[in-house]
């Protein structure tokens, strides 16, 4: 076996399971946003529903683009404390070989592109998750514009603090499957709109009932399963 062929046999691969699964993970976890739309959407007043269900869906509009311009390298890119590096904007150097771990120096066996997309299901799941704490009190536009710099400057910058090379991670943190840049990050911002927004108009003068327990049911059903893909795809591997 000649130079050439040995090393083309030690060079980084895809595995093709592992991809695979991957593929399905991130389709799953894509998967939770409408559904939580439709867990929100049941809980509040029928005139409210478009525009409560219309929050999650806007949320993967607007999340999907901040972070392929600007989010997944904030996240990802370089090792600094506190923030990542515009090295990746406009996905600059993100493609199908093997993703290159920037903290252990080796290569996985997933395509940085599916890495990207599968990080870009956690972005977005966790903007629409804020929604939640503002409903009947936002209009659908004013809060596309939170969604936008909310991803950017509070997700990409949590997301990279516990697994993008930040304190959190340098320190020895271990967040398996987000919970910094997910559940506290969602939780805490949640809480501080609520808080700027105030309680509902008709909050303590009237019943506020959920108009319709089956969406409730179906969407947190939807969101039992994506949640398979949501922790099982944070391995990165069918392993």
């Amino acid at each position: 076996m000649d130079l050439a062929s040995l090393i083309a046999a030690a060079a980084p691969k895809v595995d093709t399971g592992d991809t695979a699964w991957m593929l399905a993970a991130t389709a799953l976890v894509l998967l939770m946003t409408p559904a939580l739309g439709l867990f929100y959407a049941g809980l509040v007043r029928s005139k409210n529903t478009l525009n409560t269900f219309m929050m999650c869906v806007g949320a993967i509009a607007v999340a999907v683009v901040t972070w392929a311009v600007v989010g997944y390298s904030l996240a990802f890119d370089g090792s600094g404390d506190l923030i990542g590096g515009f090295g990746h904007a406009f996905l600059n150097g993100v493609d199908f070989s093997p993703r290159v771990d920037p903290l252990t120096d080796t290569p996985g066996t997933i395509p940085g592109l599916l890495f990207m997309a599968f990080q870009a299901t956690f972005c977005i799941i966790t903007t629409a998750l804020v929604s939640g704490a503002v409903v009947e009190r936002m209009r659908f536009g004013p809060f596309l514009i939170f969604a936008a710099l909310w991803s950017v400057l509070v997700y990409a910058v949590l997301a990279h603090w516990a697994f993008g090379g930040g304190w959190l991670i340098e320190g020895g943190t271990l967040d398996f499957a987000s919970g910094v840049p997910v559940e506290m990050g969602s939780g805490f911002s949640a809480l501080a709109a609520a808080l700027v927004v105030g309680g509902r108009k008709d909050y303590g003068r009237q019943a506020l009932l959920p108009h319709n327990a089956v969406y409730v049911l179906v969407g947190a059903g939807l969101l039992w399963f994506g949640w398979f893909g949501f922790n099982g795809g944070s391995g990165f591997s069918t392993g």
